[in-house]
């Protein structure tokens, strides 16, 4: 598979700063979703460089600072959780996906997009895109995205779970696991657990 077809046909038409986007964190019950931009040098070679779900967390962590070294620019940003109950996941993901596009210098022509979602009932995507179904695993820019949003989001839930012990986020990442469920019915929720995730609880 040629991970660079994509860039290589917007390439084509004219187009040379193309970032990839993609988005992490949008299941969990606790914590932001992180969704990061990142443009690449053309056919710039990255080992072992995929769609993060399918990579180790030590794999991960290894590719994290290389794609920052080696990108023409990168960004990430953050929605957090009172913000996703505010706006529900689907525009919170969006909204997301615009702002680290946004926040990158130079600015891209034209970004590729993980998924087949770019608007929801109150946000857009604004950039000009495409959209790629599974384009984690098909393009490398979004690939390289994906690490970084990834990365990005367990990071900060890790300084989540030193300031809310009781959650053990280290482990769980705030994602629905058993352990979470049995802690989230002793201890109660957070200030960071997403309200509209957990209305039977």
């Amino acid at each position: 598979m040629d991970f660079w077809r994509y860039e290589q046909q917007l390439r084509d038409q004219g187009y040379t700063l193309i970032c990839g986007c993609d988005e992490a964190g949008a299941g969990p019950l606790a914590g932001p979703v992180c969704a990061a931009a990142v443009i690449l040098p053309f056919h710039q070679e990255i080992p072992g460089l995929d769609d993060s779900k399918k990579l180790s967390e030590k794999k991960r962590e290894a590719l994290f600072p290389v794609i920052q070294e080696l990108a023409v620019a990168w960004s990430v940003s953050f929605v957090e959780a009172e913000e996703i109950d505010r706006i529900n996941i689907l525009n919170a993901r969006i909204h997301a996906m615009q702002a680290a596009i946004d926040q990158l210098d130079p600015s891209p022509h034209i970004a590729l997009i993980d998924g087949d979602r770019d608007h929801g009932s109150l946000v857009s995507i604004t950039t000009q895109h495409r959209m790629i179904v599974k384009g984690d695993s098909l393009s490398a820019s979004v690939a390289a995205a994906s690490i970084l949003a990834k990365v990005s989001r367990d990071r900060l839930m890790l300084c989540y779970a030193k300031e809310y012990p009781q959650y053990r986020f280290e482990q769980h990442k705030g994602y629905g696991t058993k352990l979470h469920y049995e802690l989230l019915r002793e201890c109660g929720l957070s200030p960071i657990h997403r309200r509209s995730f957990l209305k039977r609880l």
